[in-house]
């Protein structure tokens, strides 16, 4: 009988930071000047982001970051113009 996949543990705020940070860096270094090594760096940093969130694809995983990052603030923290923002880039993303 096959066992049940291992469920992956929620990622912590900084470890989500960091890889959204890290993906950024890449992408940013990659549009600058594409090389092969930046285009590698690119495709680790979007697997590492879509590992740590289980997202089939980078979209997915930075929408799952986001919400993941917004489910650690306190609510009076997480602004109605901050909500506002994570709604317009769901609605510019798709």
């Amino acid at each position: 009988m096959p066992t049940p996949p291992t469920p992956t543990p929620t990622p912590t705020a900084q470890q989500l930071r960091h890889l959204l940070s890290r993906y950024a860096q890449a992408r940013i270094a990659q549009f600058e000047r594409d090389t092969p090594a930046r285009r590698k760096a690119l495709a680790e940093a979007t697997r590492a982001l879509c590992a740590v969130t289980s997202a089939p694809d980078i979209k997915t995983a930075l929408f799952k970051a986001d919400d993941l990052l917004a489910a650690t603030c306190p609510e009076d923290h997480l602004t109605r113009r901050a909500a506002g923002a994570r709604e317009t880039s769901r609605v510019l993303m798709t």
